[in-house]
């Protein structure tokens, strides 16, 4: 049963789970539409075409960011050890369900990464004006990749308006085990360098 959390809310994953290993990371958003006038005053929607970039990054203890290969996201599919990977970018936001997913093999996540921080950016936000309040039911989840079962949702219904980046959610090692960290915090940066700079 999937557990759905709130923001700052953190869980244990893999405690009490065996062989809980290979997770699939999805998140969903949709762009708001919104009503305008056409000819002879008809009402028409309009729906703005925005194209969100989710990414990983693989941060130490002490949450820094050792190299740019650690840095998982549409032009760098898969993370020097092949323990993350970007399923790839989806230009729209369009349908249903996860709109990107990140695949996650904790065994083989190196010892040295303690974090992996999912963030969100609006591509070229600056140049066209897009922030994330004009995007509506955004969401975080985590999937068991053995057999497709949820295991937790996180909910992103805090106002974003004049943020181009979500800090969505992040897995960080603890005790030997990894839990989930609900962080849901609006960020001003328009290309996910901007945001991985951060970190460094």
């Amino acid at each position: 049963m999937s557990i759905n959390l709130v923001k700052g809310q953190k869980i244990d994953l893999t405690k009490g789970t065996t062989g809980l290993s290979k997770l699939v990371v999805g998140l969903g958003w949709d762009p708001v539409t919104n009503e305008a006038k056409g000819f002879f005053g008809q009402k028409k929607q309009t729906t703005p075409e925005i194209d969100c970039d989710s990414s990983a990054l693989l941060l130490n203890e002490h949450g820094k960011l050792v190299k740019d290969e650690n840095v998982v996201c549409f032009h760098n599919l898969a993370s020097d050890c092949e323990s993350v990977m970007h399923a790839g970018d989806n230009l729209t936001g369009d349908g249903h369900g996860d709109d990107e997913q990140i695949s996650i093999d904790l065994a083989r996540v190196p010892s040295d990464v303690h974090k992996i921080l999912v963030v969100v950016n609006i591509y070229e936000a600056d140049e066209r004006n897009q922030h994330f309040g004009m995007i509506k039911s955004a969401y975080i989840r985590v999937v068991n990749a053995a057999n497709n079962q949820e295991l937790i949702r996180f909910n992103l219904t805090d106002n974003y308006a004049t943020m181009t980046a979500l800090i969505t959610g992040e897995l960080y090692r603890n005790n030997g085990e990894w839990k989930f960290n609900a962080i849901g915090e609006g960020a001003h940066a328009a290309h996910i360098d901007d945001l991985a700079e951060r970190y460094q």
